[in-house]
């Protein structure tokens, strides 16, 4: 196949543009920095209530995230399912946006009167980004040669950290000139939404629609979906090298995604950070994931995407190290800047990897809901691993548990390309 144009890459890519803001603004600085103030020990002395239990305010935060990444998982192979029947991947992905959007921009009504309301929306701001994500990630087979997948993935990666980069200095530049910071930050959360759905109409207007002679004629849209998987993982067993990639992904994505969501929080809670070097320290960690980004996909080029996952899964396992032991501002910063670097590189280099592994198919979207039911269960686990641990323990013990989950898809990757260079030489 050929790549297709330029105006459909670019409007592909734009959509991590607009959605990327929930990743920073939502999940990584903004939004934990203000559930933290109104869910202070000053506010709740013996924690949040909840179901009749007493919960770690970010411990209850976790369970919610994980819930709403439990959800996805069981939602998208009846969507993906429902999206190939029909043809529409564009209108499921709309539909997405919005729900992410909405639940974004209502966190503006959210305070400590109603925590439970802003959790909901907390969650479903999660369920609309990564339900999007599933239709998004399943274009990139459909739009780009093999040879382009590295580099047009880093390219949408790119595209959201800076546009997620801007987002964020437009809210750090209300919190900055207004003298009623809470108000800064609930009008932030309010321009979330908006950015949000108004790029993606530039995505929505550019990505094709599936033409009718390649839509499904299946029955049973409904349960159909897990049979599509059972579908892919017959094909994947049979396929040693994305077999073990798999694996691998399933592992080292515990430690990746939960690093990414829960890094904030520690500095919270651990360093006390105040809300601007919280800010600070989130633009620093996308300025240098578009450097990751990219970088690691010249890299793949040079030296193969496996064995570039190999070397950032170890770079990983050295942030939760390094993490358990920092006590100041400074080693703070430095973590950051590394785990900006391998954030960006880790995430564009999977999805590019899973594209070339897996076979040529017409049931991208089934595929890739494979790929994202992997990785939101593997989320599911990081998150209430590190939860339950903070709960019984400490966030610091949370971060070095992590090491165990890198520990296993290091293992695994290197399987990947034992098993990867055996078969080159029995081809050759």
């Amino acid at each position: 196949m050929q790549t297709a144009s330029n105006k459909v890459i670019n409007g592909w890519a734009m959509y991590d543009w607009a959605n990327s803001v929930y990743n920073l603004v939502i999940t990584t600085t903004f939004f934990p920095a203000y559930y933290a103030a109104v869910t202070s020990l000053a506010n709740f002395p013996d924690g949040i209530v909840f179901l009749g239990r007493h919960f770690v305010n970010t411990e209850l935060k976790d369970y919610v995230l994980a819930v709403g990444f439990l959800l996805i998982a069981l939602l998208s192979p009846i969507l993906s399912s429902i999206a190939d029947y029909k043809g529409n991947k564009k209108n499921f992905m709309r539909f997405f946006c919005y729900l992410g959007a909405a639940s974004c921009s209502l966190l503006f009504f959210f305070d400590k009167s109603n925590i439970i309301l802003g959790l909901m929306c907390f969650m479903f701001a999660g369920i609309g980004f990564y339900g999007s994500q599933v239709f998004y990630n399943s274009y990139l087979p459909e739009i780009a040669a093999e040879e382009d997948r590295d580099r047009i993935s880093a390219r949408g990666y790119s595209m959201g950290y800076i546009g997620s980069v801007l987002m964020q200095l437009v809210g750090f530049g209300l919190v900055i000139g207004m003298s009623d910071k809470t108000m800064a930050l609930k009008i932030t959360f309010l321009l979330v939404g908006i950015w949000w759905v108004g790029f993606a109409q530039l995505t929505f207007k550019a990505l094709p629609i599936t033409p009718k002679s390649e839509r499904k004629t299946k029955k049973h849209v409904l349960v159909n979906g897990f049979h599509e998987l059972k579908i892919v993982w017959e094909q994947v067993v049979h396929m040693p090298i994305l077999k073990r990639f798999l694996a691998a992904f399933f592992f080292y994505s515990m430690g990746v995604q939960t690093v990414m969501l829960v890094a904030i929080d520690f500095g919270i809670k651990e360093l006390k950070l105040p809300d601007q070097q919280l800010i600070i320290t989130a633009v620093i960690i996308q300025i240098v994931a578009i450097v990751g980004a990219i970088g690691m996909s010249k890299l793949s080029a040079r030296f193969g995407n496996i064995n570039v996952l190999i070397l950032t899964v170890l770079l990983w396992i050295g942030v939760c190290i390094a993490g358990y032991f920092i006590t100041t501002e400074t080693h703070f910063y430095i973590i950051a800047s590394l785990v900006g670097l391998v954030m960006g590189g880790i995430q564009s280099l999977s999805r590019s990897t899973y594209s070339k592994l897996m076979p040529e198919t017409k049931d991208t979207a089934s595929f890739f809901s494979f790929y994202d039911v992997t990785e939101k269960l593997a989320i599911v686990i990081g998150l209430f691993t590190f939860g339950f641990i903070e709960g019984i323990s400490s966030i610091r013990n949370s971060i070095l548990s992590l090491v165990i989950f890198f520990i296993l898809g290091f293992a695994l990757l290197l399987l990947t390309a034992i098993k990867e260079k055996a078969l080159q030489q029995k081809i050759n």
